[in-house]
């Protein structure tokens, strides 16, 4: 039996140093957790920022024109429909939209 009782000292410092790193591991995370929560208190016990004094209001949005007529688009979304379909061939497609833009 004396095999078994072979290293015990370099098993206790191997143990021991195991430990020491978890231990200081520990307390760094627990210190970083704590300097966050100091800045977060901090940011929330700070005023908030002045208004200006005055704002400009936003310029409204021009409404979107086209520059066609809804029959148009809608004779567009057509031939686009017949040409997915396989129904028109390219060049047919091209002329019923040159005649239909005009």
């Amino acid at each position: 039996m004396p095999l078994m009782r072979r290293r015990p000292l370099l098993r206790a410092a191997a143990v021991g140093g195991g430990a020491y790193v978890a231990g200081k591991h520990r307390a760094q995370s627990q210190q970083r957790e704590a300097d966050q929560d100091a800045r977060i208190s901090g940011l929330e016990d700070q005023p908030p920022p002045p208004q200006p004094a005055y704002a400009a209001p936003a310029p409204a949005p021009a409404p979107a024109r086209t520059g066609m007529a809804p029959d148009a688009i809608e004779q567009l979304k057509q031939l686009g429909q017949l040409h997915d379909q396989g129904i028109l061939t390219d060049e047919e497609f091209a002329a019923q939209k040159a005649k239909v833009l005009g």
